[in-house]
This record gives C-alpha cells, structure tokens and sequence, in this order.
C-alpha cells in the first residue's frame, strides 16, 4: 500500500509541474471562490461550521452526458439548498469546470478546482480523465463522485478517494455475455474505442464470455478522433471474418458513426447481430425526437440501458425537467439517465456533508508539506491545499443509503451502488421496446428487477427469458451469428493418424488425405448441409503409436484445430471443455478373455436342472400321487387292496403322468381337478427339459476364468488396453485399478499376442476395450476369444468442435 501510495503522489507533482507550466497566473489573479472554511491555513478551527460550501464538477460540458448533467446537477443544488431539513442554513456552492474531453485539460481544470477548496468534487464523465484526476483528489483528499466514468479499473485500491455514483460496466458486460449466451453464440467480435473505457470493459466482457465457454474472436479499435473511411476499413475487416455477432462499446458522442458505415456496407442486414452497451440509449433518449434518418441506421439492434425505477421521485424530476432554467432546451431534448445519476450525487454529497458536521468533522484545509516550491520557480504548489476532513468524509458517503432519483444510492463493500440492472432494449420503427431486464441478482428476466429482491436468486437455465427480438433484416428468427468467413481458411479438422484398427480413421493416399468409416459418416453428413463447408483434414499423430485422445480433445478447446473427426468417446472430462455432436455410433466398454471348449459328460442329462429342482420336482410327484390316492381309494377299486399295493400304486401313478403314461382311472371330481392341474404342470417341465438338454448337446460350450469386469477388479492379474483410449483413465481413476496392471497395446495383432501368451508368459488375462474395437477383432479370431460379463459403460463416438456450429 506504501507503494502505492508512494506513486500516486510522484505521478501528481509531475502532473501538476506539467500543468502549472501552461497555466501560470499570478498570485492576485487567482481568487478563492467561496468561504468554504474559515481558514486555509492548518490552522483553522473546525468547530466553526461553514456557512458555504463548495461542490466542484467537472466533466465535458458540451457532450451527450454533460448536456444532462449540466442542469440536473445545477438543480440538486437548487433543491439542496432550498430544503431547510438538511445541511441546517449551510449553503452549497456549485463550482463548475470544464473537461473538455481532454485529459490533459481535464488535469488543468481539476487543479484550477482544488484552489477553490472544494469538499467533494463531482465527476468527471469520461474514464481516461477520471484516472488522471483520481491521483489528485487522492493527493489532496477531496472525494470524486463520478456519475459517468463507468471503466471497471477505476474501483481499484489505487484509486481509494474515487466513488463512482453509476454502475460499473463491469456488470454491463457480464449483461452482454448472459445475452450471448441466452443465444447460443459462441464467438463475438468487439468494436470498441481504444482509450482506457473500451479497453477497460473489452477485457471484462471477454472474461465473462469464458465463464460461458464463449469468445472474443477479434477486437476491432479505433481511436476517438478517427474519420469514417478508417472505421470503413475496419469494418471491411471484420466483415471477411466468422462472426457475425458485433459488440459495439463506444462513446455515444461518435459512437453512431459505426452504423452509419455498416449499413452503408450492408451490414445491416439479416444473419448479422448488433450489440450496443448503454452509449446508444443514452444518445437516443437524449434527442428531441425520433429522427428517421438515424432510426433506419439502427434497425434490430440490442441494447443496454442503465436501470432506473419509475418512482414518483423519478416521474416528478422528468415534468420539470423543461422547464429547468439551466436547461438550454425548452424541450424535454437532452435527458437521459446521467442526469438522474448527476442529480444524486449531489444529494448524497449533501447527506454525507450534514452528517459529517454533526458527527464534528473537521472542516478545514491545510498546506501540503510534501507540495514545495523550488528556488527559482514560478509554480505556485501553495495554492493547493489538502482536505483535512477528506478520509471521514469519504468513510461518511461510504456509508450512506437513501432512495434517488436512479433508485437506491448505498455501496457495498467493493464501492459499487447495490442493485446494479439494466434494461434489455430492441430498437425498431422509430424507437426502442423493451424486451425484458437484466440484474446482477437473477440475471435475464421479463420482469422488473425489484419485484425480484424479495425472492431468492434463480441463476439457473431455465429462467432466463426475454420477449422475441426483431433482429437486423426485420425477421423474429434468431440469426445463426457466424458465416464462413471470406478470408480463404477452410476448417482445420483434425484426425487420428490410427496405427490399429485403420477401418475407422486413417492415414490415406487420396485427395482428402484420410480415410475410413468415421469419415465416411462425417462426408455423409456434410453433403447434407444446405451450404459448402470449406475444410482441410489434418493427421494427429505421428503414425508409429495411436494418438492420445484426450490430447487431440484439448488442442481443439485451444482452438489449434477447428474440429475433430475420428472414434473420439464422448466422456464427461471431455465434454468439460469442448462440444459433441449426438453420437453417430454406441459405444461403451467390455471385457475380452480367452475360452476354451467345455468337455463332454456322461451325466448331461442332468445339467438342464439344478439338483434342488430335481429334488422339488420329485417331491411334486409323490406329493401329488398321495392327494389322488387320498381322493380315490374309497371309491375307486384300482387305488385299494394291500397296503404294499396301494404303495406302489402311488408311486407308480405319479411318475407314470411324467409321460402321460397313467392307467389308473379317477373317479372323484376333486382327483379328475387335481390331475388336470399336474398334468399341465408336467407338461411344462418336460418342454423346458427337452429345450434345454437340447441347447447342451448340440450348442458348443465355451468357459473362461474371468467372467466380467467384477473378476478382473478382484484379481490381480494384467489388463491390456488400446493406446491411447480413455480406459486407462477410467480404469485407474474409477475403479481403482493399479496402474501397474494395466498394458497398453497398439492393435489387434498385439491384442491376439498378449491374449495367447498369457498373465503367466508376460501377456494378458483379458483386454477392455470399446465395443466396435472389439466386434471387429473377434470377428477374426476363429471363436477363441469373447466377450464375458456384460457392457460396463455407456457412451457414444461423437465429432468434437468448441461449439457444434459447423455441423449444422
């Protein structure tokens, strides 16, 4: 912090030396405006409340902004002072600079300010200058509330006596990357003007579309001054390339230039996707009425527009806003939301101020020791004092929460104003439509921001909506936002340069270099396409080893490549960072072993049941036997005689119905019932029987010591994998399996080696491997090897871009 502090103090005196050499005024010119304290000297008393205080402003008086600001802030101090529950009889004083849109003007205007000892000084509008005055204020510790300087760095440490009174752009461009993302594009090109405020907010707009695995494809800067055939030529530019999703971030004095040169070059037109910040409706709602010259420029493109409640507040300050007597329009001309910012600043500079004196704040100015004059110079440092009371004073503001003009005006403890949303708006015929809201709460929404703070947060997909949009070239449908750009580079699609199992992507002689199934379907799917897709097929590998897959994925999220084409699994790690197409092929894990023939068993017989259902069965037949039996033999001669007799016409009448073979007669309708029941029963088992005793003597029975992948994590035996799959991955990091286990093989033919040579020989106990690999190696293995327990994973092959936009 030391060093910090230690640099913003040398940047100042050199800034002041620079700026006192162009504006040197003798001592008697210069007057003090105001009698703000009742000494400039250190020792003034601070118990002595002043009856004047002045307010500086600074910022660019004839601008788009400063024409708002001008008399918004000239009316807050009007209402101020003419409020007499606040600042008790103390009266504020309005000490006006202009900036002129210049930082070095900026800089003089602001110590030319500093000499009228103001205790709070607002402005400017423009980020480059507010960087330069933020090293004075901090020097001589006068707040700056800055209602217009939206750049993101300006909330950083270095700048601690800076407070900005609107929302940062850093949660504009995160609004500018949800709506992106609400689309589905993956690319934008960035037009911006090149100076600390497009700079500044281009940088946080392509850290927020990372966040939505989007881009910046290109950054098109230009500077402030530059004449239409420059911008011409930019746009040339941008126009040969893939996007067609443009985020304009300009300043809206000469930001309407950019579409005055894109419609004259027919970007304007359908496919194409126009984004402007907060600049365009800023510059719209500030004209006297709808030009429509200017709207036809503007046809379908989407805007941000700071967020404003419409209160009552809000509604009463816009009825007198003609009738303001600083308003050089007598029309409602020149108004937009920077003069609701303008006017708030002021009232929270007067709330800040009163509770200051009444918290007995010093309120005075003293000399700056480290401020001295050389022998010689004709600088004269003693004009400017430092703001004794400046630190409390800011710790005051920090902590102040009222409702203005632009809502609620309370910082949380990164120095933003709560609440930041803006509007989502769609130009089209002669004005704006508002199309929904954007809030760092809940994100894109058709409903007001406000109704929302009093429910909980829902970030979530599914709620992010917003109305239909007219897009550029009048239609509703959403543009594909990308075209294949005129530059002459075709896609660079990348393929495994496979040593095994060459069938599905491999190395080849012909035109197109490759070969194989994989492309094959991917031709397929081209041809289909309602446009040519330019594209050149580049090997990945060196040929001598299959490739990493995994790797070939991550060279394509680097965008070394455009896509990938080959057997390429669709997994979750994958997937984390690169896109697939839907799976043109199943796919997913299995286990291979060796088998051999089952040898043949005199008791085959036997195999269709399981010896407890040879038990069941047998009981079932006694059992029955002894039922009929007990239901006939009172009335039925065959069932009786010796108790020996009866006995073995038991037995025999219940396995003689095994072949519906019975000659025994039954009589009762409960034994006829019974019979019918076992009869059918009986008929049941010998089919089953028969198929199965069937299936054993005439189908081959092959077996295997690993009956699925559960065996092979059990055992400790060795695992062969094909190079480069993502098994050996899985194998280690899901099913905890060592590493040491597990053999890479290359292709089939290394495949049959390690199978025939064994875990005992320096081969394999069985392979895992994808089902296709697999389907086409057992096709060539005469019945000696297959696949044993069931398929353990479930995935697909897919095509691998960034974003699936070259696939249709």
């Amino acid at each position: 912090m030391e060093e910090v502090l230690l640099i913003s103090r040398f940047m100042t005196r050199t800034l002041i030396l620079l700026s006192l050499c162009f504006m040197w005024v003798p001592p008697g010119v210069v007057c003090r405006t105001g009698n703000a304290s009742a000494s400039s000297s250190s020792s003034s008393s601070s118990s002595l409340k002043p009856k004047v205080i002045n307010i500086g402003s600074l910022f660019t008086l004839n601008s788009v902004i400063g024409r708002a600001a001008r008399p918004a802030l000239q009316a807050a101090i009007d209402d101020v002072n003419a409020d007499p529950t606040i600042l008790n009889g103390v009266e504020l004083k309005l000490v006006l600079h202009d900036t002129n849109c210049s930082s070095f003007v900026g800089t003089v205007e602001a110590l030319q300010l500093m000499e009228s000892e103001v205790a709070v000084a607002i402005g400017p509008q423009s980020s480059g200058i507010a960087h330069v005055i933020s090293h004075v204020v901090n020097e001589l510790h006068v707040p700056l509330l800055s209602f217009g300087a939206t750049d993101p760095t300006l909330s950083s440490l270095q700048y601690p006596y800076f407070l900005r009174t609107t929302h940062s752009d850093y949660f504009q461009m995160y609004a500018v990357a949800d709506l992106v993302d609400l689309f589905g594009w993956r690319e934008v090109i960035a037009i911006f003007v090149d100076d600390d405020y497009g700079r500044s907010g281009i940088s946080v707009l392509g850290d927020a579309l990372a966040k939505k695995r989007a881009k910046i494809s290109y950054k098109a800067a230009f500077s402030h001054g530059d004449p239409k055939s420059k911008i011409n030529d930019l746009l040339v530019e941008v126009n040969l390339m893939e996007s067609r999703v443009y985020v304009v971030h300009v300043n809206p004095d000469t930001g309407l230039n950019i579409f005055a040169v894109a419609n004259a070059l027919n970007m304007m037109s359908g496919n194409y996707v126009w984004i402007a910040t907060d600049w365009l409706p800023t510059y719209l709602d500030s004209m006297e009425a709808a030009d429509p010259d200017t709207m036809n420029l503007l046809q379908g493109v989407v805007a941000l527009r700071r967020y404003t409640p419409d209160t009552n507040l809000k509604k009463s300050f816009m009825s007198r806003w003609k009738n303001l007597k600083y308003n050089g329009s007598a029309s409602p001309a020149g108004f937009n939301s920077f003069a609701l910012y303008a006017y708030d600043s002021v009232w929270l500079a007067a709330h800040a101020l009163e509770v200051f004196l009444n918290e007995g704040g010093n309120f005075s100015f003293s000399k700056d020791p480290t401020l001295h004059v050389a022998n010689g110079s004709m600088l004269h440092l003693e004009s400017l004092h430092v703001f004794n009371g400046g630190q409390q004073l800011l710790s005051t503001l920090l902590r102040m929460n009222f409702t203005g003009l632009s809502g609620q005006i309370q910082f949380d403890p990164d120095k933003h104003l709560v609440h930041p949303a803006y509007d989502v708006l769609n130009v089209g015929g002669t004005g704006m439509r508002r199309i929904g809201y954007w809030s760092n709460y809940s994100h894109l929404s058709i409903v007001p921001p406000e109704s929302l703070y009093t429910k909980p947060p829902n970030l979530s997909t599914g709620s992010q909506h917003l109305y239909s949009v007219i897009w550029p070239g009048e239609t509703t449908a959403k543009p594909r936002g990308w075209v294949f750009p005129n530059n002459g580079q075709p896609l660079r699609i990348a393929v495994p340069n496979r040593v095994g199992y060459k069938e599905f992507a491999s190395k080849d002689k012909g035109p197109q270099g490759v070969r194989g199934y994989c492309i094959d379907v991917f031709e397929a799917a081209i041809s289909l396409l309602p446009y040519a897709v330019p594209r050149t097929y580049m090997l990945y590998g060196d040929g001598k080893r299959n490739p990493n897959y995994n790797e070939l994925v991550s060279q394509v999220a680097q965008n070394k490549y455009d896509a990938a084409v080959g057997d390429i699994s669709i997994v979750t790690n994958r997937t984390k960072i690169v896109d697939f197409t839907q799976p043109y092929m199943e796919s997913g894990l299995v286990v291979v072993a060796p088998v051999k023939e089952a040898k043949s068993n005199p008791w085959a017989f036997l195999k269709p049941f399981t010896k407890e259902m040879w038990f069941v069965t047998a009981a079932f037949f006694l059992f029955v036997g002894a039922v009929v039996w007990i239901l006939e033999h009172r009335i039925n001669h065959e069932f009786r005689g010796p108790p020996s007799q009866q006995l073995i016409t038991i037995f025999w009448f219940s396995f003689s119905t095994m072949f519906f073979s019975h000659r025994e007669n039954t009589l009762s309708t409960l034994g006829r019932l019974v019979l019918i029941i076992w009869l059918f029963v009986v008929l049941i088992i010998n089919s089953s029987y028969t198929a199965s005793l069937t299936s054993i003597l005439t189908v081959q029975q092959l077996t295997s010591g690993i009956q699925g992948i559960d065996s092979l994590i059990s055992s400790t035996v060795p695992i062969g994998i094909q190079d480069g799959s993502f098994a050996f991955n899985y194998l280690i990091d899901e099913l905890n399996i060592a590493e040491s286990r597990i053999v890479k093989l290359k292709n089939p033919e290394a495949y049959l080696k390690a199978l025939e040579l064994g875990p005992k020989r320096g081969g394999v106990a069985a392979i895992v491997d994808e089902l296709p690999y697999i389907e086409l190696f057992l096709a060539s293995t005469n019945c000696l090897y297959r696949t044993v327990g069931q398929e353990f994973t479930k995935s697909g092959w897919g095509f691998v871009s960034i974003h699936i936009k070259h696939f249709g």
